[in-house]
């Protein structure tokens, strides 16, 4: 559903003042690096405008971007305009920590034309915030949701975190319910999973986390769709709902649909029609690479056919719109369509197939079971 199909522009914004316990994305403490960074990130920018001249959505993430200053954020936006063209419209996220939120930098966002604010709650329950070991309380997430409801953003988002031990499927809806309560135009709704070499990764191999099992996340995960989806929301993505097509991000939808885009910034991943690369994880060698005038490019692939035809494959079905029946592999192709339709777990419209609500559960297995 890619309006334009224009790429999209990530910046990786790598600083936390603390590191949650589930989180395996990159981050550091700023202590004081932010200004090199941001000279480094522009730096990588001018390097990709005869490549990338053009963008309709700008999404930045992190890490923590609403840790950065206002001067820091208005000399890295400003500076990404005089670099590139953004198309009138074009979608521009920040994403922001609720013990971050004030009415002062929301302003300044604003002024600044970001008109997307994805404010990262992940609990309103006070147990559940802290088990998740974020820095804000229940309280606090609250009123930062209130500040950015108020604030005018063209669309709000919340995100969310779910599958936690303790939780029910009556305290998710109370979360869900606590949510809506703000008005936002858009959920991200996040089962938790153990990640890489995380604190959490190390308490579960010691036997002291205990994740809810698959049935207990297939409720909570049905309980979640149901609950949304009859208060007018489109559960347009695994994870993802939006009140209407005009809020669906925009920029991750590119994601999922193999549109180009370049990621700038320690740790982010670039793709462009079949090549996809990434920058070196570490700030300290990002930096380097781009004061000596090297690249910060650590690696990079170019994806065959079938390459390419089995990530259509996992990245469909992962959304409302699902994949072209022409991906599907040729022999016996009718007959496995029709056993995942008998079983539920998939719709055929025209030429495409579709994963049901049931189906999203099985959102990973499909493109083999299809293939089978």
């Amino acid at each position: 559903m890619n309006r334009t199909g224009h790429p999209g522009l990530y910046v990786h914004v790598p600083f936390c003042k603390t590191k949650c316990p589930y989180c395996d994305f990159y981050s550091v403490p700023e202590t004081g690096r932010a200004g090199k960074w941001l000279r480094a990130v522009l730096e990588e920018a001018s390097r990709y405008s005869r490549e990338f001249p053009r963008f309709d959505s700008l999404y930045i993430g992190g890490g923590t971007p609403s840790l950065l200053g206002c001067d820091d954020i208005g000399y890295l936006v400003t500076g990404l305009k005089a670099i590139f063209r953004f198309d009138d419209g074009a979608e521009v996220t920040i994403e922001l920590n609720p013990d971050d939120v004030t009415k002062e930098k929301l302003a300044l966002y604003r002024s600044l034309g970001v008109n997307r604010a994805s404010l990262g709650v992940q609990s309103f329950d006070e147990e559940e915030v802290r088990f998740l070991g974020r820095r804000h309380s229940g309280r606090q997430a609250g009123e930062a949701a209130r500040l950015v409801a108020e604030a005018g953003f063209a669309e709000f988002g919340v995100d969310l975190i779910y599958g936690l031990p303790a939780q029910t499927v009556r305290s998710w809806r109370k979360t869900l319910y606590q949510a809506l309560s703000y008005e936002p135009a858009h959920l991200s709704c996040y089962q938790l999973t153990v990640e890489g070499d995380t604190p959490f990764s190390r308490l579960s191999r010691e036997g002291g986390l205990e994740l809810p099992d698959d049935a207990r996340g297939a409720d909570l995960f049905l309980a979640m769709s149901e609950y949304l989806s009859g208060r007018g929301f489109a559960h347009y993505e695994v994870s993802n709902f939006a009140r209407s097509e005009e809020t669906v991000s925009r920029h991750n939808v590119k994601y999922w649909q193999h549109t180009p885009y370049l990621g700038l910034g320690p740790s982010a991943h670039s793709f462009s029609g079949r090549r996809r690369w990434w920058n070196h994880r570490g700030l300290d060698v990002y930096l380097r690479e781009l004061g000596t005038g090297s690249s910060a490019v650590e690696d990079s692939e170019t994806l065959s056919e079938e390459q390419m035809r089995l990530e259509r494959l996992l990245l469909g079905f992962r959304t409302m719109w699902g994949v072209e029946l022409k991906d599907l592999p040729g022999e016996d192709r009718a007959n496995r369509l029709e056993d995942l339709r008998k079983k539920g777990l998939v719709e055929v419209r025209g030429e495409r197939m579709v994963p049901t609500l049931t189906g999203y559960l099985f959102a990973d297995r499909l493109p083999l079971m299809v293939s089978e």
